[in-house]
């Protein structure tokens, strides 16, 4: 029997099903920018196999979450004829605002990492502390002296809810072919589920990738390693929050640029017509992850190297 994953139909729940999961695989597996700068970016932070793969699971586990609850709520509204509701999740306005916001946590997630709290404050007596000491001790504090803290699984979590929200292709299929044609509202969230768990499938997979490929890092030392990979982390979230927010900035001012792209001749979404998104997976993933690399490789080498432990 023929699948046909680019263009599919309804053929019956338990065939839907099955595309719905293997769609899911593809979603996982293709560069796509609601997911793999995400979970780049805390597996390289966990600095192991195991939670690495954790941590892609974690982040797919609140995507299929999310796609669940979104499928339910596409056969409501198909159902009763709810169709502003479709037209308001499918714009370029609604488009833009999740991309603004996945940026926005994302910056959150980096922060915490280098500083150890989520958001800027200002501890004055600290401040004035530290200030008198570095000028009396000459102290200068550098990279280094950051990047505290590791990863947040529950950050990893929310990120993946609120990923979820991402419109494209795949999500076209899942929403507006699927689950409307599922036979009634108990089945309703299926498709998303199913196609969550394909994706989280991926995920897991290249969280254990990532989290391996860090602790692959020769001449580091048990500290060196950690803070390279805190420091990668942190610096991919951070600006790949920013570049999340601009485009979704843009997205929002200028929607017509949803609408350009290059077209392969490949029939794989994600890989057929590359857009915006495909570049942000680009920018953020490779140009930040190899830029990233070697500045934190250079302050490791410098601060651990000679007394590796």
């Amino acid at each position: 029997m023929y699948l046909n994953l680019f263009s599919p139909v309804y053929e019956g729940v338990a065939m839907t099903l099955l595309l719905s999961y293997l769609l899911g695989l593809v979603h996982g597996i293709t560069p796509d920018e609601h997911t793999w700068p995400i979970t780049f970016s805390y597996a390289i932070g966990s600095y192991s196999t195991k939670k690495g793969a954790e941590n892609g699971a974690i982040f797919s586990l609140g995507f299929t979450v999310q796609r669940a609850l979104m499928s339910e709520l596409m056969f409501i509204v198909f159902a009763y004829g709810l169709y502003t509701v479709k037209d308001i999740i499918s714009s370029a306005v609604f488009f833009g605002i999740v991309y603004f916001i996945v940026g926005f946590v994302m910056g959150i997630a980096g922060y915490y990492v280098k500083y150890g709290h989520y958001f800027p404050h200002v501890e004055v007596d600290r401040l004035i502390n530290r200030a008198l000491i570095s000028k009396v001790k000459n102290i200068r504090h550098e990279e280094a002296d950051f990047y505290k803290r590791d990863v947040s699984s529950r950050m990893a979590f929310i990120h993946g809810l609120i990923a979820g929200f991402g419109f494209g292709a795949f999500a076209l299929i899942i929403y507006f072919v699927f689950a409307p044609s599922m036979p009634n509202i108990y089945w309703g969230e299926m498709p998303g589920l199913l196609f969550g768990l394909g994706t989280m499938t991926m995920q897991f997979a290249f969280g254990a990738a990532f989290g391996t490929w860090i602790t692959k890092v020769k001449k580091l030392g048990k500290r060196g390693v950690q803070f390279l990979a805190r420091y990668m982390s942190s610096f991919v979230l951070l600006y790949g929050g920013i570049t999340f927010m601009i485009a979704g900035i843009i997205v929002i001012l200028f929607p017509q640029v949803l609408s350009y792209g290059i077209t392969t001749p490949i029939y794989i979404h994600n890989l057929h017509s590359l857009g915006i998104g495909f570049f942000i997976v680009i920018f953020v993933v490779i140009i930040l992850g190899f830029i990233s690399y070697l500045r934190g490789m250079r302050i490791a080498q410098s601060r651990y190297v000679s007394s590796s432990v």
